[in-house]
């Protein structure tokens, strides 16, 4: 019998679980405070529901603190995906299909960050919260230049799924906060 490549990934997938332990650094700037590590897609490996698969592919997202080296994590993937490799008598190609290196946070006493809660409260009538979202931004272009940049929108939480969606009253508002900070002095 062939060498399957589905269970060999099955284990992989639940050896990477183990990045938790390697990389535990809690932050609570972040929603939420820890990386994460998440498999997310599976490809079809063949049609037949009868026939073991000589090959498997599938993709994780990982959301990872700016305090981690990428390079580390992937080293540490590396080593992961070897040890399976070596369990099952197989290969492993590991691919990064998107990586960027989350450049050091705007502090939350920058002129900027000030300035959009000043605009927040006057509009909506909160109290802005300084937050890191574990995501590529616009404004980690700007920081990745040594600029301070803070982005900022009302949400209702429902990106990247079926029923992502926006309200029309949140863009307006939005629009609102973005205006007042243009006119602040």
């Amino acid at each position: 019998m062939g060498k399957n490549a589905f269970l060999a990934s099955s284990h992989l997938i639940v050896q990477l679980q183990s990045l938790y332990k390697k990389f535990p650094v809690r932050n609570r700037l972040f929603n939420p405070p820890e990386s994460t590590f998440q498999p997310t897609r599976k490809e079809a490996n063949h049609s037949s529901i009868n026939t073991i698969p000589g090959e498997d592919v599938f993709y994780m997202d990982c959301r990872v603190l700016p305090q981690y080296d990428l390079k580390e994590v992937m080293k540490t993937v590396r080593l992961i995906a070897d040890s399976v490799a070596e369990r099952f008598g197989i290969t492993i190609d590991v691919e990064s299909v998107q990586s960027v290196q989350a450049p050091p946070p705007t502090p939350a006493t920058a002129a900027v960050v000030r300035a959009l809660k000043l605009a927040i409260r006057d509009v909506y009538q909160v109290k802005g919260q300084t937050v890191g979202i574990g995501a590529g931004t616009v404004a980690a272009v700007f920081r990745k230049y040594g600029y301070e940049a803070a982005v900022w929108s009302k949400l209702r939480y429902k990106a990247h799924q079926p029923d992502e969606s926006c309200l029309i009253s949140n863009m307006v508002g939005n629009a609102k906060v973005f205006a007042h900070l243009m006119m602040q002095s």
